[in-house]
């Protein structure tokens, strides 16, 4: 069965309560003083059965302009509105407010109702009526029932519940495949329950045995018993007034504005970015760096506005800004809020929280115009920016569902129609954008192709180089990016280098030159092999030398032709190996060998001599025990 969640609205003194009464039986004035004022100053809550069976919440929330920061509390997650309005006086200017805060919510479904019929005669009702019309033009109200009531009377009544349950039918199931969340309007304890709380569920289901968790604060807690208007649930769904015992905290740590919440589902932050929507009779624009109050469920707060594309937001006029604060804001994304004027404080503007981690963003500035249009787009294009801007963190439909402020259901769908597009792609298990792709293989393939001009006979980038100046971090998600390069036919990886898939070696004429001159020298010297400084000095006589030189001698080292013996030592792989076998030979004699036979076996020095078993110990082939050598490697090859 839906929940619905009915709001009236309204001037002061129209008749919202009495008409509340009237449709449920229920003063929704609880505080001794709004009794005694005949006015509302707290919300006030009734349930109301349709003639068709329907259960609906009915919330009475203040008129009088001192307690619009309460009407505000009474708003939050409302699905159809009764916008009151007296007929002996008429459209007010508290009734104007009220209106441009429910639009500014973007409540969609309601009815004019026009309290006090019976004290005024038929003419005047009809001008109350037409004048009605006319003020609620280009507001969601503007095709609107205007349905003329008395409270006292009965006339009407049943003409306005029949056109609630029409509205009720036609309005839209809360989302309940959401985390739950539940803005906290009142906070009690009860002697033999303890610590008790209030307000509408706005998302999801809660069930008695539920974890939650408090925010701000992040303490935790569990539910202890459900209530919906005093009967108790095992469940409770979004769109339902609930009262809920909590266990594991003190009734003094909760308080209005606080927010119960699946745990880890709500983001905490002071500084948010935003669409602004000023209403168009806003008596106030907003300047750069202006202060306002800041409304968000039943939180509020002074914020400092920075404009990002433009200096001023004048009445009816729109824009983006960042939002900061000196605490936490406690909300998700996408968001409805309502902003009013620092002093005098009055309604002025609304609008909807698109970025609950904002960074410092640059003001005038097309590419972060762009972003946050797109995060303020459809569903289709927020998701697809949210992917952009997770780069290559992999993001995970989870992540997407917790912080798009968009469902799991919705999220899915949407992902699903960007993997069919292409537009997104599915690597490693997480979502990455085309986009991104294209942007990243950019830049790896100008990052390539100058290294391979710079280095034409190295085999390609080292690879902990190449990741090192493509992504500046290091994951194993990272690799699966290359991966998905290489099986797009644009990456080549072989060993530790990166290489673009079209490059190839090729060696100069000059570089063949060189190459022959070095295999002839280090074949002649044989297994006296020379400094490597020594050989330079006679190849290398200027800089473009030395660069061809060094080029060429790395080559020969990456092909397997010349092997670093020490590190100022090459030395052909053929007299390796053939020093190599020498000492081998010696071991098929005799268990171990010391350096003066060996020197004597292959005809050098000692120090040539020593530079080649202590290469061989480093390769572990042999070990150096006392003055002599042991064999731990009988079948060794280079």
């Amino acid at each position: 069965m839906k929940h619905i969640v009915i709001g009236t609205a309204g001037h002061v003194d129209h008749g919202k309560t009495c008409l509340t009464k009237a449709l449920t039986g229920v003063n929704t004035d609880r505080l001794r003083e709004e009794q005694k004022r005949g006015i509302t100053i707290e919300i006030g809550f009734a349930q109301l059965t349709l003639p068709n069976g329907q259960q609906a919440s009915i919330v009475d929330v203040p008129g009088h302009e001192k307690f619009v920061k309460n009407m505000l509390i009474g708003a939050t997650g409302i699905d159809v509105v009764l916008l009151v309005v007296a007929a002996d006086e008429g459209f007010m200017p508290q009734t104007q407010e009220h209106l441009d805060i429910l639009s500014l919510l973007e409540v969609k479904n309601g009815i004019v109702v026009l309290t006090k019929a019976d004290m005024v005669d038929e003419d005047w009702l009809e001008v109350v009526k037409e004048d009605t019309r006319e003020r609620v033009k280009g507001t969601f109200l503007e095709n609107a029932p205007v349905i003329a009531v008395s409270s006292y009377t009965g006339m009407g009544l049943e003409e306005l519940k029949q056109e609630i349950v029409r509205l009720v039918e036609n309005t839209p199931p809360r989302k309940c495949d959401r985390p739950f969340r539940l803005p906290v309007d009142r906070a009690f304890s009860i002697k033999g329950f303890g610590t008790v709380i209030t307000g509408t569920l706005v998302d999801g289901m809660l069930h008695p045995g539920d974890n939650v968790m408090i925010y701000p604060q992040q303490k935790m807690a569990r539910v202890r018993e459900l209530q919906n208007h005093d009967q108790s649930q095992e469940e409770v769904q979004a769109g339902m007034r609930v009262a809920v015992n909590l266990s594991g905290v003190e009734r003094q740590e909760l308080a209005r504005g606080c927010t119960i919440a699946q745990p880890d589902t709500m983001q905490l932050s002071q500084q948010i970015a935003v669409h602004l929507q000023m209403t168009p009779d806003a008596p106030y624009g907003i300047k750069n760096s202006s202060k306002l109050h800041f409304h968000l469920g039943t939180q509020e707060q002074v914020c400092k506005v920075r404009l990002l594309d433009t200096d001023q937001l004048d009445p009816g006029q729109s824009g983006y800004a960042v939002l900061t604060f000196q605490e936490d804001i406690v909300a998700r994304n996408l968001d409805k809020f309502i902003i009013r004027f620092f002093s005098p404080m009055t309604t002025i503007g609304g609008g909807v929280v698109l970025d609950m981690e904002a960074r410092k963003l640059k003001r005038k500035d097309e590419t972060v115009i762009r972003r946050l249009t797109n995060l303020n787009a459809s569903a289709e294009i927020r998701v697809q920016q949210m992917v952009i801007d997770g780069a290559f963190r992999m993001l995970r439909e989870e992540d997407l569902s917790n912080h798009s402020g968009l469902s799991a259901t919705v999220v899915h769908e949407v992902v699903q129609k960007h993997l069919q597009e292409g537009s997104i792609l599915q690597i490693a298990g997480g979502l990455v954008a085309r986009e991104s792709l294209d942007v990243l293989w950019g830049r790896a393939e100008a990052m390539l192709d100058a290294y391979h001009k710079e280095n034409p006979l190295q085999d390609g980038m080292s690879l902990g180089e190449f990741r090192e100046k493509l992504f500046a971090s290091s994951s194993k998600d990272l690799d699966a990016i290359l991966n998905f390069f290489v099986q797009e036919g644009k990456l080549k990886l072989h060993g530790s280098f990166a290489a673009l898939k079209t490059f190839k070696c090729k060696f100069s004429p000059e570089q063949k030159h060189i190459q022959a001159q070095l295999e002839e020298l280090y074949e002649a010297a044989g297994f006296e092999a020379p400094l490597t400084t020594d050989v330079a000095a006679k190849y290398a006589v200027n800089a473009a030398k030395q660069k061809q030189f060094n080029q060429v001698l790395t080559k020969m080292q990456n092909d397997g032709l010349l092997i670093p013996i020490t590190p100022q030592t090459y030395a052909l792989k053929t007299v390796c190996q053939k020093a190599l076998d020498a000492l081998l030979e010696m071991f098929g004699e005799s268990d171990q060998v010391i350096l003066a036979d060996f020197r004597t076996k292959i005809g050098v020095s000692r120090k040539y001599a020593q530079m080649y078993l202590d290469y061989f110990d480093k390769l572990k082939i042999t070990k150096m025990v006392g003055d002599h050598r042991i064999l731990l490697k009988p079948d060794a090859k280079l």
